[in-house]
């Protein structure tokens, strides 16, 4: 078994370094075209989330963009949050912090062209919408041999590996907060795991979003108040937590002999791992939702990288860093971040936390296995199929072996699968991010006219990208009905009505 990690964690310090530059690469140059719209455009992001959605048919509404959110931030916020930060911060000492924050700042730019596109080409089905790399890479680029490969890579990322991930922080969690690490106990956590998985799933991608928008609000707020409770115990070390994190982010304070690069490349595939942007996941989730206009998708999720990195993992960061442990000596993970906060409020930490991640890491189960199920739902063309049953039979099997199975090999093969999936996602977006730019400036035209966005395929020239699958924008949605308002505005450039009227 330590050969394997051994390998697979060779392989992940060579891979990365190509991610990393993906990611990075592709972020600014997202920055550059949409003048750093992950900034300019947060009052948009916190207006755009409450939206109403339309009904998708009689009497059946459609995923609400609130909804699609905490389908997203189900995914998001988890065991990456917590055992996954601690892990960086071990590995790649405080340093790792600021590569994680950089990340969501710049991977903002990207969520937001991902989740726009993955919007545009989205598809209507019987409960509601869906889309994602898949669909984007198959309507708009033609490359459906690629979109086969990232439908299988994310059904097993999300499917199998995050959601072992997952299932196995829980057991972490609660095997040092009963201060038993037996056999037993993980096959009996396994066990109640699996059950509660099976239910949630089968009951379709409204059970799942009904779920995941009661769970995620209520816990990941009642961390972050820990977390802040935390900072006030120790408001006098936050100065020289902050120093140290910076000037170990460029190699000028040392850590525990970690490179540069090692420092860079943990905080980035932790951040990757927490907040999804540029993976390719976060679209599937976005696509669900029902809004007038696609932009609003792509506010929306850009706002969950910020939630998920620069609140949720700033506070796991914080609460290792103020309890000063010797990260040395340790390994990282969930251990490491129960005895942190048990050192800084008491014993009672360790079960707070423990109860904690047994609801976000469940919740990120449910989120996870959704990803697959659109993706299933993408190759089979259908979704009450076989193969979905299959599909999620597995699942719960994988959620099961999860909770028995070693820490190292299940972290290293989820940084494979993420970097897999970030790799072949990226790629897919550079010839398609002129459409969400397009988009961007279509939204902005009308937000300046004082009026809500609604957006139609007819509003793009013909010759757009992908313009002719385009079919959930032609109008018949009822969230996207329009006054005469909207005919007069001039995008700067001729829509396809102008092009029919011309001819």
């Amino acid at each position: 078994m330590e050969s394997l990690v051994n390998a697979v964690q060779a392989f992940n310090d060579k891979f990365w370094y190509l991610v990393m530059f993906l990611l990075i690469g592709s972020g600014l140059v997202y920055c550059w075209r949409t003048v750093v719209v992950q900034i300019r455009y947060v009052p948009d992001m916190l207006k755009a989330v409450t939206e109403s959605p339309s009904e998708i048919s009689e009497g059946q509404k459609g995923i609400s963009a609130f909804k699609a959110f905490t389908i997203s931030a189900a995914s998001r916020v988890g065991t990456g949050n917590v055992a996954g930060v601690a892990i960086a911060v071990a590995t790649g000492g405080p340093g790792a912090v600021f590569w994680m924050w950089l990340l969501a700042i710049v991977g903002g730019a990207t969520s937001f062209i991902e989740s726009t596109v993955a919007q545009v080409f989205k598809e209507r089905d019987a409960a509601s919408y869906r889309g994602g790399p898949a669909y984007y890479m198959t309507k708009a680029l033609h490359w459906r041999p690629l979109a086969v490969v990232f439908a299988v890579v994310i059904c097993v990322t999300y499917g199998f590996v995050f959601n072992a991930v997952q299932s196995n922080s829980i057991t972490e969690a609660i095997g040092q907060s009963a201060g038993n690490d037996s056999t037993g106990l993980k096959v009996g956590v396994g066990l109640v795991l699996a059950a509660a998985t099976g239910i949630v799933i089968f009951g379709g991608v409204q059970r799942i979003a009904t779920v995941t928008q009661t769970i995620v609000p209520v816990m990941a707020v009642a961390y972050i108040i820990v977390a802040f409770i935390v900072i006030g115990l120790n408001i006098g070390e936050i100065p020289g937590m902050i120093e140290d994190i910076v000037l170990s982010a460029f190699g000028i304070r040392e850590f525990a002999g970690a490179t540069l690069g090692a420092v860079i490349q943990q905080g980035i595939r932790r951040g990757l791992f927490s907040n999804e942007a540029g993976m390719g996941s976060v679209p599937n989730a976005a696509a669900t939702a029902s809004v007038s206009h696609p932009v609003k998708q792509g506010l929306i999720q850009t706002l969950g990288v910020y939630f998920d990195t620069l609140v949720v993992c700033s506070a796991t960061a914080f609460i290792i860093l103020l309890a000063a442990p010797d990260l040395n000596s340790e390994e990282g993970g969930m251990q490491l971040t129960q005895a942190a906060l048990s050192d800084s409020v008491g014993g009672w930490g360790i079960h707070f936390l423990t109860v904690l991640i047994i609801f976000l890491a469940f919740s990120s189960v449910v989120g996870n296995y959704y990803y697959g199920e659109s993706n299933i739902g993408y190759m089979v063309g259908r979704t009450n199929s076989t193969t979905l049953q299959v599909f999620r039979a597995l699942v719960v099997l994988c959620v099961f072996g999860g909770a028995i199975g070693s820490v190292p090999l299940v972290w290293s093969l989820a940084d494979v699968f993420s970097g897999l999936m970030a790799t072949i996602n990226l790629v897919a977006l550079f010839p398609l991010a002129g459409v969400a730019v397009a988009l961007l400036r279509h939204y902005a035209v009308q937000r300046r006219a004082g009026l809500n966005p609604v957006f139609r395929r007819e509003d793009l020239p013909r010759d757009t990208l992908g313009w002719e699958e385009m079919g959930t924008w032609d109008g018949s949605d009822p969230i996207t009905e329009r006054s005469a308002e909207y005919e007069s505005l001039d995008y700067g450039w001729k829509t396809a009505g102008e092009t029919e009227a011309g001819r």
